[in-house]
């Protein structure tokens, strides 16, 4: 009965930690995360594809969702422990255990498109102007090998081409990758 009543005391403060969070396009400052020292929030990629997105910290807590698609980007927007409490790209919230998470940067061509048929243009250089690589359909999953000066050059497969920064899901406005 104590070790219940402490479990949820914990989660409580876990909840109330990640109440103020976010994202790192709203926020003014990024902080450390009070387990891993690396900024809170930040985006990283599933290891696996079968990945448990829980309620709450702890493996007792309910399974909300079922990711089964490795590779696909998630934003950190609090650590408790070994846990760490993620958004996905509709904007769904829970718990994930930190080693089914990878620091390997992906992204989502545009998830938010709804427009059928739409595909968005990999350019050979980080210029509109640039000869086409490829038309990506939305919601692909590309491996990001570096951002600056609002394009991403990214990889998907053997495919490689820059990408206009605003198209990602995954990147920060503005960020600069290396």
């Amino acid at each position: 009965m104590v070790a219940l009543l402490m479990r949820r005391v914990v989660f409580a403060l876990a909840l109330v930690a990640a109440a103020g969070t976010v994202s790192a396009a709203q926020a003014q400052d990024v902080q450390a995360g009070p387990v891993s020292g690396l900024p809170v929030p930040r985006y990283v990629s599933l290891k696996s594809d079968r990945v448990n997105l829980r309620e709450g910290p702890s493996k007792e807590h309910r399974t909300r969702w079922v990711y089964q698609r490795a590779g696909l980007p998630v934003e950190i927007v609090a650590e408790f422990e070994t846990w760490r409490r993620v958004r996905d790209a509709d904007g769904s919230e829970g718990w994930v255990l930190h080693s089914l998470l990878s620091g390997r940067r992906t992204a989502l061509v545009a998830p938010w498109s709804k427009v059928k048929d739409e595909s968005f243009t990999l350019h050979k250089t980080a210029d509109e102007g640039s000869a086409v690589v490829a038309r990506l359909q939305p919601s692909v999953i590309a491996n990001v090998t570096s951002c600056a000066n609002s394009w991403c050059r990214v990889s998907i497969g053997t495919t490689e081409g820059y990408l206009r920064q605003d198209r990602l899901w995954g990147v920060y406005p503005n960020e600069k990758i290396d």
